[in-house]
This record gives C-alpha cells, structure tokens and sequence, in this order.
C-alpha cells in the first residue's frame, strides 16, 4: 500500500526556485565559456615557426629572412584577422632595434584579400622580409610579434621569440676598405722604354735611286741624328736593330714592281750601312719589300677627301686577281687625278725604322737623386719612387714632393688621399680629392675614392655612383670587388678581385663559400694584419676545423684589439667556442 507524503507547498515553492537559480547558474556559467574560448586568441609558441636561415645572415647591407609558420587546429576564429610583424630586438627584449616586413591572415569569414585559414584545418603559411643592416644588430634576437582583432575588437598574442643573433661577415668589407683601401694613380716610368723612330724616303716612279732632295728631307735628318746619338750615350740609349721596309705602288705588272720593290731595298739598305758605319754603329738590319702596297693604297685612299673614294675602294675590293686589280687602278688614276699626284707618289717609298731602347734611372740612382735634388726627377719617378717606400710617412714625404714641383698633376694629390683614407682620415683624404679634380676633372681614380670612402660609410648609392665615373681608373677592380660585396654579388666580387692577394678578395671567396681559394689568397698577402688572421679564422671555423679557427682568432685579437668587440658577438665561432 502507497504511502502519501504531503510536502507542503510552500516548501514545494521553495525547492522549485533553488533548482531554477542553479540551472540559471549552470547555463550562464557554461555561456561565459563558451564566450569567453570565442573573445581570444591562444598564445604560439616557436614550435610553430621555422625561420631560414637560422641564425640570420647578412647579405649586402639587407639581413633576409624566409619565415615558415602553421596556426593550429581551431586556433584561427572565424572572424579573426592577424598580422604578423617579425622584429630583431635587444638581447634584452625589451627594446626593438629593426622591424621588417608583416604579413596578415583571416579567417574563413572575413571579407578581405589575405591568405585564409582555417579554424577547423588550421593552415600553413611561408612569408618573406628583410631588414636594413646596422651594427647594433649584430647582437640582437629575432621576434614575431602579432597585431590580431576578432571582429572589431582588438585582442593580445604574446610575441614568440623565433631565433637569435646574426652572422655579420659580409660587413667585414667596411674594415676592410679601413685597413688598405684605395685607387693608387699610377706611374708610367719604365726604366727600360721600347723606342721606334722612322724615316721615309720617296721615289720617282720606275725608279730605285735615292735623290738628295730626299736625303735632306727633316725624318732622314733626325734618323742620322739619332744614330750618332746613341753612339755617344751608351748608357742612356741602346740599339736594338734597324727595319727597312721598300715598297713599290700597285699599278704597275707584278714582276716589274717585284724587281723594283727589291732594288729600293736594295739602295736603302747600302745607306743605312753607310750610315751606320759612320756613327761607328754595329747592328742588324731587318730588310723586306713589298711589291704591290694595296693595304697601304687603301689606307690613303679611305684617309683622303676623294669625292668618290668609297666607290674606288669597293669596286676594287671586287677584283681578287692582283692583275686585275692594277689594271682597274690604272685605269681609275687616269680618271681621278688625286690617285695620280697625290696617292700613288706616297706609296713609291722606303721606311728607315730604328728600333731603340732608353734606359732611365735604377732605382738607386733615383734614391740617390732624390735626397740629392728631387727636382731632377720627373713626375713619374717620383711617384715610381713612392712605390719603392714601405714607410707611409716616406710614401707620403714623396707624394707631397711631386705635389710641390709637378702641381698640374693630379696624381700626386690622388695618391696622398688614398694614405689619408686608410689612415681614417676621411676629411683629409677628401681635401686632396679636391685638389686631384681640380688638376683633372674627371680624374678616374680620385672618383673610384670617393666612391670606396662612401662604401666605408655604407651609403651605396653613392658609392654606385661614383665608382661608374671612374671605369678607367687603375685598380677600379677592387672597387668594383668592395661595391659587389656590399650589394651581396659575391660571385661577381670573387671575378673582381681574380688575380689580387688581400683581405676583400679573400672575404669575397668566404663569402662565395670557395674556402680553398680564400686560403690560398690569405697565405699570399704581402704584409697580412689582423683581419688577415680573423679571416683566416672565420675559414677555419667554416670549414669545421675548430683548433685552427681558436688559433687564428687569437693571432688576429692580438694583432688587432679592436676586433674584441666584433668578435665577441660573431657567431661565425659558435661551434668553437
């Protein structure tokens, strides 16, 4: 038998409302999660970033980077959108030093031009950027930052640190350039200098005998003359051999022009004996002929003001056959009066060559001159000079010299600029800049300076522009090696510097990852310092050979204690230390 238990309704009231509050609780408890997993964005973290490469490199003066980033499942909310912002910052974190280029996502129901991604899928992303190089980066850490909204409302991601530090070698041009930097403007003495000085005598036509008019003529004058001056200065002047070169104009029969072109040699050769002789000169004679001049008749032809000159010389061009060819040329010197009195006449010769050398100064005598009274040595024995001095304050005293007494040149100026330059004396190099362009406007190495001084200043605009002013300029290669470098053509450099033995080329081949050849290059430089041993270091370290990196950074802090601070923070050594 059922049991009936009143409960009385005000009790019954009672317990109907405290279900009802907690059921209200319960639903607005499970609301404000279900909201409050809607109003945010979880934090990332590095895992899910890979950045390339790692650590960051230098490439010119840019520092890129290719960043590969995933969002989660369900992370990405519908209606979100995010940026993302890579920055390199202070060891610290706390100071933002670069920021390079963003990125921005959205989710599925944004309406925008953004890569989507999805919050069921998640997604992958790869995004490209860049930062402008300056030295406190050296030391710094690589952070992705986020600027992210759902909706409208903006919302918080922390910043994931991603990578750390930045391999700096390609600055190292900058010192470089500090260390021995330059266009020296070049001498031209020659000790030994290969001479050639000609005479020319001129025949009748058919005939083989020298006139005495032809003999008294200035270039046979100054061809004995110069004979009886060799024989008195032994010392300064020395005889290689005499050339005769006969020649018999092209109208006449082959044979008949063979048999004279040989009798002016002929008759030449026995003056130039004669003469010879009478300057008590004993020498070889190189003698020939030719017997139908054509080069030379096309030569004169082309150089005269023939009205019709180009229609001679094509129409004879088409006969191959000499006999032809003469008969043409016959025929057309009846036409053209100026092939009979003024082209013909001018090939019935013979050239009288000497070939000579002059011998200047040795190097001694122009030491000894030098301290005696340098204003005796021409303008390119003193710059000769300055290259013999491995003192630069002896450089310079002879630099100043050639400045003093031959003060329209600008080589000198040029030259005392470069020691000022890479004695880091930007404001004194400049001054003799100005001096050089003053003598030479377009004075080639004095541009190819400035432009290497603006590349020490990592303005490579400026650099560009001046180095293409100075094409010409002697060693505009090694500008040419500094400005690849800084602009991150590092095959190109390695071209530049083919063939030279110093620290940019050897950075070059570093750069280029040609270890071997960097090696070799650094073992040939003439007087090695320092970066010498830094870059040798650098090599090694590459190379994996870590005993030979730890050496030779300890040979180069000890020749160069300003390189402490850099080295201090050049991962390059990561793996040694």
């Amino acid at each position: 038998m059922a049991v009936r238990v009143r409960v009385p309704l005000a009790a019954l009231s009672k317990n109907l409302l405290i279900m009802r509050k907690n059921l209200i609780l319960a639903f607005a408890a499970s609301s404000l999660l279900i909201l409050s997993s809607c109003s945010k964005l979880g934090a990332l973290s590095a895992d899910n970033f890979t950045v390339t490469p790692s650590p960051l490199e230098t490439v010119g003066n840019q520092v890129p980077v290719t960043i590969n980033g995933a969002f989660p499942e369900k992370y990405m909310k519908r209606n979100a959108v995010v940026t993302v912002i890579p920055e390199l910052r202070s060891t610290t974190g706390d100071k933002v030093i670069a920021r390079g280029q963003s990125a921005t996502f959205q989710g599925e129901k944004v309406m925008g031009n953004d890569q989507t991604i999805s919050y069921r899928m998640g997604g992958h992303y790869t995004m490209k950027s860049d930062f402008t190089y300056q030295d406190a980066l050296q030391k710094s850490d690589m952070y992705l930052t986020f600027d992210a909204r759902l909706g409208n409302k903006k919302v918080t991601i922390p910043a994931v640190k991603v990578d750390y530090g930045i391999i700096t070698t390609s600055q190292l041009y900058k010192r470089a350039l500090m260390n021995a930097g330059g266009c020296i403007a070049p001498d031209s003495f020659q000790r030994v200098k290969e001479q050639k000085q000609e005479a020319n005598i001129k025949f009748l036509v058919n005939q083989a005998n020298l006139r005495k008019s032809e003999l008294k003529n200035n270039s046979v004058q100054e061809f004995v003359k110069l004979l009886k001056k060799i024989n008195t200065d032994r010392e300064g002047l020395n005889m290689n051999n005499v050339e005769i070169q006969a020649y018999a104009s092209p109208e006449g029969g082959f044979k008949f022009n063979d048999k004279l072109a040989n009798k002016r040699q002929d008759t030449s050769e026995d003056y130039v004996n004669q003469q010879l002789k009478n300057a008590g000169l004993k020498t070889g004679i190189d003698a020939h002929y030719t017997a139908q001049d054509w080069d030379g008749f096309q030569r004169l032809v082309q150089a005269s003001n023939i009205q019709d000159k180009d229609v001679i010389l094509r129409v004879l061009s088409m006969y191959k056959d000499p006999e032809e060819r003469e008969q043409q040329i016959r025929n057309m010197s009846e036409g053209f009066r100026e092939l009979a009195d003024g082209i013909l006449p001018e090939l019935r010769r013979s050239r009288l060559i000497i070939n000579y050398e002059t011998i200047g100064r040795s190097d001694d005598e122009i030491k000894a001159q030098y301290q005696k009274d340098a204003t005796k040595l021409s303008a390119d024995e003193l710059l000769y000079l300055a290259t013999l001095e491995d003192n630069n304050a002896e450089k310079e005293n002879v630099y100043k010299a050639a400045a003093n007494y031959y003060d329209k040149d600008y080589r000198a100026y040029n030259n005392l600029a470069v020691l000022a330059f890479n004695q880091g004396d930007d404001a004194t190099a400049k001054s003799y800049i100005q001096q050089a362009f003053e003598k030479k406007a377009d004075a080639p190495e004095a541009n190819a300076n400035l432009g290497m001084m603006a590349l020490k200043n990592g303005n490579l605009q400026e650099a560009e522009n001046y180095i293409a002013k100075a094409t010409d300029a002697n060693g505009v290669n090694q500008a040419l090696g500094n400005l690849n470098i800084a602009k991150g053509n590092y095959a190109q450099a390695e071209e530049n510097f083919k063939d030279s033995y110093n620290n940019s080329a050897a950075l070059a081949q570093i750069l280029n990852k040609d270890y071997a050849a960097a090696k070799a290059t650094l073992n040939n430089i003439k007087n090695p310092d320092g970066l010498t041993s830094y870059l040798h270091a650098i090599a090694s370290a590459r190379q994996g050979n870590k005993y030979a990196a730890t050496s030779y950074l300890k040979e180069a802090l000890q020749k160069d204690p300003s390189l402490s601070n850099y080295a201090g923070n050049d991962l390059e050594f990561e793996a040694a230390k």
